[in-house]
């Protein structure tokens, strides 16, 4: 099938890895998720490349606010607003594909308010659904051990338990509200970059909003649902950015597929339970040089596919899928 013409992206945000995305899962046809909607750019790369239907989630107001301009020129697309642990509730019928862009997008990234770049000074905010608590509660109230757990578990900072005594002590005297304030405390606890390196803050802000947007547990979630609501035959493609989110969409495709080395106490004996998922690439696809030239943010990411099979879904544990456990008081 020809793709059909797609209008202009309303957004400066490029969809990610979108050209070996729909490669790797065509045929597209029938109902597709794109469980993380943003700016719509795999919604209707969807749509150009078969797919009758999209069904759009996002947790961001913002995302419904920009599509709200568009989005009638597209009526094959419903975005409804949510998160994509919720998408098989969400869509309520049996899909033909699900698309997950994990991690934080350009759009949220390029608006010094919401908080989640220490490029441009803002408040400490870092809330993609922009309800409940926010990096500033979390930084604020959270016991120095439970900041150094997040850090360290979530953002593989080495110096996670100097900063959290540096966190601790900041706050002590002026409560950390902005972007800003906490990049300057994390750079102090690190030695001075060398050049071409990223900024000393980069995996603190990482690790912090993973913490309070429960990243991974979405993710697991969401890879559940998946598998739940996709037809035999269906697709699932996962983009992810940073080590720790591809390392448990590995183990998910790896236990899901029978691919799974034995060692794995976790995973089921071999042969006893009929493989849920076949990988359609057994090696994470990555951008291409001419990608990374038109958007650096591509540099990063990796791509896995898996094509569902007619076995019956299975629930694994969160431990199987290497979530890190973070002892918390509360919330935080």
């Amino acid at each position: 099938m020809q793709p059909r013409d797609v209008l202009p992206a309303p957004d400066p945000h490029i969809p990610v890895l979108l050209t070996p995305l729909i490669a790797a899962v065509a045929p597209v046809r029938g109902l597709w998720i794109d469980g993380t909607f943003g700016a719509g750019g795999y919604a209707r790369g969807l749509l150009a490349a078969g797919a009758d239907r999209v069904i759009g989630i996002d947790r961001d107001p913002l995302a419904q606010k920009l599509a709200a301009a568009w989005l009638p020129d597209f009526p094959a697309i419903t975005l409804k607003t949510g998160t994509f642990s919720d998408l098989d509730t969400l869509a309520g019928e049996p899909v033909d594909g699900v698309v997950l862009d994990l991690g934080v997008s350009s759009m949220q990234l390029d608006r010094p308010e919401r908080g989640f770049s220490f490029q441009k000074d803002g408040p400490l905010d870092m809330r993609m659904g922009q309800d409940g608590p926010s990096a500033a509660d979390l930084v604020n109230t959270a016991p120095e051990e439970v900041l150094a757990d997040i850090l360290y578990h979530y953002g593989e900072e080495r110096a996670s338990r100097r900063i959290a005594r540096a966190l601790v002590a900041a706050r002590a005297d002026a409560p950390i509200a902005t972007t800003l304030r906490l990049a300057e405390i994390v750079a102090r606890c690190l030695p001075r970059p060398k050049p071409g390196d990223s900024h000393p803050a980069t995996r603190s802000f990482q690790a912090l909003r993973i913490a309070v947007n429960t990243e991974f547990e979405e993710l697991a979630q969401g890879l559940a649902a998946a598998e739940r609501i996709l037809k035999p035959g269906g697709k699932l493609a996962v983009v992810t950015f940073h080590s720790l989110e591809d390392r448990i969409v590995k183990r998910f495709f790896q236990l899901a597929s029978g691919a799974e080395p034995e060692a794995n106490r976790y995973a089921p004996a071999r042969g006893a339970v009929q493989p849920r998922f076949r990988l359609v690439n057994r090696k994470a696809i990555a951008a291409d040089p001419d990608e990374v030239a038109r958007n650096p943010r591509s540099r990063s990411a990796k791509l896995r596919v898996g094509e569902r099979t007619d076995a019956p879904p299975l629930a694994l544990p969160p431990a199987a899928l290497g979530l890190p456990e973070i002892l918390r008081k509360g919330r935080f």
